[in-house]
């Protein structure tokens, strides 16, 4: 099932990226991918919901582990290669701004994964409240994004447009570690890990690339 929403800038971008973002070099979707897959799959075994699944590179470790999966994103473009990848044929794939108001009822889900979003996101505090809406009691919320400390330095989500030959950049909000954790205090969610992610082979005085936390909602 889709439901089509009127683009917006990120998701119209998104869309053009959609065709090259699997194989444009990007180490910080890979290490996004390694980050996800070091997780107990047994947090992923009840009802998911993915927000911000792009073409599904996360979506397709899920499915097969997930009793079901609700998967969201803002682009069609995205959701159209997600749609594409082996044993995704019972997750439930929608367009839907996340910014809005996330079209699943209070306590159906077990588990809410999302990766490499939040800094498309100006209020974080919506998007960890309707974590915990959605969330059951005793359900967990992953998210990793990227390292704000390689905000700072200047990297942010950028593509190369394979029609202009020209990197355009995604428009993207920084968020200090502190606002994600406020958020999360916000909502009544209770941090149960945190955990800078560096590149594969990187020194520990380098800059991570990463971070992720893993949230729980109280019994």
């Amino acid at each position: 099932m889709t439901v089509k929403n009127p683009a917006d800038e990120v998701s119209r971008a998104y869309d053009v990226w959609a065709d090259s973002y699997d194989t444009q070099v990007n180490a910080t979707r890979d290490l996004d991918a390694v980050v996800l897959r070091s997780l107990d799959p047994a947090l992923f075994r009840g009802d998911v919901l993915e927000i911000g699944a792009g073409t599904g590179k996360n979506t397709e470790w899920l499915a097969p582990r997930a009793r079901s999966l609700l998967a969201l994103d803002g682009s069609e473009g995205m959701l159209k290669r997600a749609r594409q990848r082996p044993g995704v044929e019972h997750v439930r794939f929608i367009q839907h701004d996340l910014r809005q108001r996330w079209p699943t009822p209070d306590e159906a889900h077990d588990a809410v994964v999302c990766n490499l979003v939040l800094e498309h996101i100006d209020d974080l505090s919506f998007i960890f409240a309707e974590a915990k809406r959605v969330l059951r009691p005793g359900g967990c919320f992953f998210i990793c994004e990227l390292h704000p400390f390689r905000q700072l330095q200047g990297s942010q989500a950028r593509f190369l447009n394979p029609e202009t030959n020209t990197t355009e950049y995604v428009r993207c909000h920084l968020h200090d570690v502190s606002e994600f954790l406020d958020a999360m205090a916000r909502a009544g969610l209770v941090l149960a890990r945190a955990r800078d992610w560096r590149d594969p082979g990187a020194e520990k005085t380098a800059v991570p690339r990463l971070f992720s936390l893993l949230m729980m909602k109280p019994w």
